[in-house]
């Protein structure tokens, strides 16, 4: 069976697993961590009892429902950072167990749980899971997007000055500096939601037009780039070519639209 006929076999019984551990796991710990619950992974990186939870939880599902498939989770790699360098080899489960950690262990939205199947470098299907509004965003690459099961297709906020949000908090204060001139008086800055399980959808959804992110983990944006792309929507690296997992750099560009894209591409890097 092929990766994307397999994603399509499992994309009920996925959705059911994500949407069990959000009301098992992640919920019940929402607004009630305790505070030796909460750890500084490192400088500025939380993670929470829930996270770990919820990882395991998705581990042993995902791989038994294809055992052929090796899982990559953020928490894994936080404690085996050379399970990185596999991302890319094979067909893969990769995991964010809550998206928007951060949010999470401050008691407020938005959070996510992500989930997405690759083959090699190229994800094969992605799902986006809202745990307090049971908001589903899911895409097969080649069939499209979908919301809660219904085709999708991304639209713009139509503002004279498109809508942009930056991830600018792992940059250097130069690179903030240098993005936010070049955007001034092209674009409205809007603040970034710190949760790509919410970025993606906004892109989609009409809320926001452009992002821009310095850090392109695989668990933070195989199922969204992937989602927005299906969608119509265009993310690529800054220079133009495909998102693909494994490649280690640094930059990425999403619009809600390949014109849009192109606009901002030319504000930021032309």
């Amino acid at each position: 069976m092929s990766g994307l006929s397999l994603a399509a076999r499992l994309h009920a019984e996925v959705s059911a697993l994500l949407r069990n551990v959000a009301a098992d796991i992640v919920l019940p710990r929402y607004q009630a961590l305790a505070a030796h619950e909460i750890e500084e992974k490192e400088p500025g990186e939380l993670v929470t009892a829930a996270d770990r939870e919820s990882e395991d939880r998705l581990t042993v599902g995902l791989s038994s429902l294809e055992p052929s498939a090796k899982v990559i989770g953020e928490e894994a790699c936080a404690a085996d950072a050379q399970l990185l360098s596999t991302v890319g080899q094979g067909l893969q489960w990769i995991i964010d167990p809550i998206d928007g950690t951060g949010n999470y262990a401050a008691g407020r939205p938005p959070f996510g749980i992500m989930v997405a199947l690759a083959d090699g470098a190229d994800a094969l299907a992605g799902w986006m899971l809202d745990p307090l509004t049971g908001r589903l965003c899911h895409a097969r690459v080649g069939e499209g997007a979908f919301l809660n099961d219904q085709p999708l297709r991304a639209v713009a906020t139509g503002a004279i000055k498109p809508v942009a949000a930056l991830a600018t908090g792992f940059m250097t204060a130069e690179e903030r500096e240098t993005l936010t001139q070049k955007a001034s008086g092209h674009l409205t800055i809007v603040p970034i939601p710190r949760c790509a399980a919410e970025q993606y959808p906004r892109l989609t959804l009409g809320e926001n037009d452009i992002s821009v992110f310095r850090r392109t983990l695989p668990w933070d944006h195989a199922a969204g780039a992937l989602f927005l792309n299906e969608a119509g929507g265009r993310v690529r690296r800054t220079d133009g070519s495909a998102y693909r997992l494994g490649d280690r750099r640094t930059g990425l560009l999403a619009a809600s639209s390949p014109a849009l894209w192109d606009r901002a591409a030319q504000i930021f890097y032309g």
